[in-house]
Formats: C-alpha cells, sequence, structure tokens
C-alpha cells in the first residue's frame, strides 16, 4: 500500500455502529501487514461477543486483532484505562513492523489516545464510595454549592457526570474544569495518523441497525445474556449497560414478549447509531475524512487511497 514508514502509521476508522467499519478493516488488514486494534468501549468485554458485534472468530483469526474481549464485564474500563492498552498494542505491531487499524465506535476513547487525559489525582475510595451513594439531587446540591460552573453545565439528572465533578472538586480542591486545560499522554503528534470516519446515509445506516439486530438475536445474544444473568453481577456493572441488554433481560424473566424485544432492540440501536453519528460529525477534527456513503463490495477497494 505504499507505506513510507510503517513504524510511525495508525489507521483509523471511525464511526457509527453499523456503518461497515469492521468489513473495511477486515478488508484493508488482508492486503498487507497489518493487526486491527478495537476501539469500541462494548467490544473489550468478553462477556457479549455477539450482541457487541465483535468480529467473529473466523476474522480474528484470519487476521491478528487486539484488545476485543480482553476483560471481564465486572472491569470497569475508563477511557484512559483502554487508551494505556492501545498504546501498547500499537507499540508492539510497529515493533514487529506492522501497522495497526484502530477501529470502533467509542469517539471518547479514541480522542483520549490521540489527545491525553487531565491529569486529575486518584480519589480516595473511601471519598468515592460516599459520594456516589449520594442521592441524585444531594450530590448535584453539593456540587451547586462547591464547582457554580460545572454544576450549570450538567442536568440535574446527570448522575455519573455529577458524581464525577463532586468527587473531584471534593478531593482535590479544584474544579474538573481547571484540571481539563491541561491533557497529557496523548500519542497524536507521535504517529502518522491516516483517519476515516463512516458517515453514511442514515436510511442506510438504520436499516442496517435493524437487520443486524434482528440477527443476533437469532444467533446467540440471547443465551449470551441468560447466561450474563446467571452471574448476578452488580446492576451498575459497565457490561449491564449494553445495548440491547435491557431488551432481552426483560424476555427472559417474561415481562416481554420476544418480538416486542427485538424491536425495542432496534430502536435502542437506531438511538445509540444517531448519538454516535452526530458525535463523529461535529466533535471530530474537521480534517479527517468522512466517507458519506454507503460501504460495499463494489467501492471497497476505493477506500484503500485513504491509507496510502
Amino acid at each position: 500500500m505504499g507505506i513510507s514508514n510503517p513504524q510511525k502509521m495508525v489507521a483509523l476508522i471511525a464511526g457509527p455502529t453499523a456503518s461497515g467499519k469492521t468489513a473495511l478493516a477486515l478488508h484493508l488488514a488482508k492486503s498487507g501487514n497489518f493487526v486491527i486494534v478495537n476501539a469500541d468501549s462494548a467490544q473489550v468485554y468478553s462477556d457479549l461477543p455477539i450482541l457487541s458485534a465483535q468480529p467473529t472468530v473466523e476474522e480474528q483469526n484470519s487476521v491478528p486483532h487486539h484488545l476485543f474481549g480482553y476483560l471481564d464485564g465486572v472491569t470497569h474500563c475508563s477511557a484512559a484505562r483502554w487508551a494505556g492498552d492501545a498504546k501498547l498494542a500499537i507499540a508492539q505491531a510497529h515493533a514487529a513492523g506492522a501497522t495497526p487499524i484502530l477501529v470502533g465506535g467509542s469517539g471518547l476513547y479514541i480522542r483520549t489516545l490521540l489527545d491525553g487525559i487531565a491529569p486529575i489525582p486518584e480519589v480516595d475510595l473511601a471519598l468515592r464510595a460516599q459520594v456516589r451513594a449520594m442521592p441524585v439531587e444531594k450530590a448535584y446540591a453539593a456540587l451547586q454549592r462547591l464547582d457554580t460552573t460545572i454544576a450549570a453545565t450538567l442536568s440535574p439528572t446527570d448522575i455519573s457526570r455529577i458524581t464525577r465533578a463532586l468527587e473531584v472538586v471534593q478531593s482535590t480542591g479544584c474544579s474538573i474544569a481547571e484540571w481539563r486545560k491541561t491533557k497529557t499522554g496523548g500519542i497524536g503528534a507521535e504517529i502518522d495518523l491516516r483517519p476515516t470516519l463512516l458517515l453514511p446515509p442514515r436510511d442506510w445506516l438504520y436499516h442496517r441497525c435493524d437487520a443486524r439486530f434482528a440477527m443476533m438475536m437469532e444467533r446467540g445474544a440471547v443465551n449470551e445474556v441468560e447466561a450474563l444473568l446467571a452471574r448476578n453481577l452488580p446492576h451498575d456493572a459497565p457490561i449491564m449497560r449494553a445495548i440491547g441488554m435491557p431488551e432481552i433481560s426483560a424476555y427472559l424473566t417474561g415481562t416481554m414478549q420476544y418480538d416486542e424485544a427485538v424491536m425495542r432492540g432496534q430502536i435502542a440501536t437506531r438511538q445509540y447509531a444517531k448519538r454516535q453519528f452526530t458525535w463523529f460529525r461535529n466533535q471530530a477534527p474537521a480534517g479527517w475524512p468522512r466517507m458519506e456513503e454507503e460501504i460495499n463490495d463494489s467501492n471497497m477497494l476505493s477506500f484503500e487511497t485513504l491509507f496510502q
């Protein structure tokens, strides 16, 4: 593919779920010495390979894959944790003379890897537990007293962001907004990034979302969720928030019929794709190429020029 410096090149294929990222990455990877590195927050977990749309075992055996299904569902995987793991995978690929292809739809993960993260000190675990046990209205009131500026930017019901901002200001005496003004650890300036965003027509994307969720249900997603529920994980475990998890859980407990679970799972998938689409369209760097056509066998070859 005419790569002049494979030791620094990193390809990136990003976009919403069901946009064709995996197919394009596999097509490109088979044309040279590449490895595929996951950049999707749901696909880091081992518990739901079908429901999270991980590459199949056959696909992963055809080309080296990294950071897919490598964590247990009870493990909290932050953007910082993933970025550290991705840096190692990229360094190992470069050391072996291969070019990594980052593939995923988690914009926060990708930006953390490239731009770095605010150097916020670790919060004391006892303080964190105390803050996160607070009712949302009490936590929001405390944040309004201690960090008026940040509180004004948050919805009073946004419990995750409220508690994070509150624990940071209580632990460090400094607003999380101040910490975020400085970022460290990003690799964007150290690599030759070749990005592309897949932002296909909405109707085509939503049709693929519907078809894929129905196929997941037929191919074993229900069994995956059943096995996961049998583990009795904490309700706030990251894996329990997977797209489709609530609908399939309702079906398994008898509170929702199968057809309704499929329909609602499809709606949730489309809503998630819409949020990702909007994030990448508005938050990704303006200079990143945006491919707004459908991905199919006939036009896939043309995408190779983006990574040359």
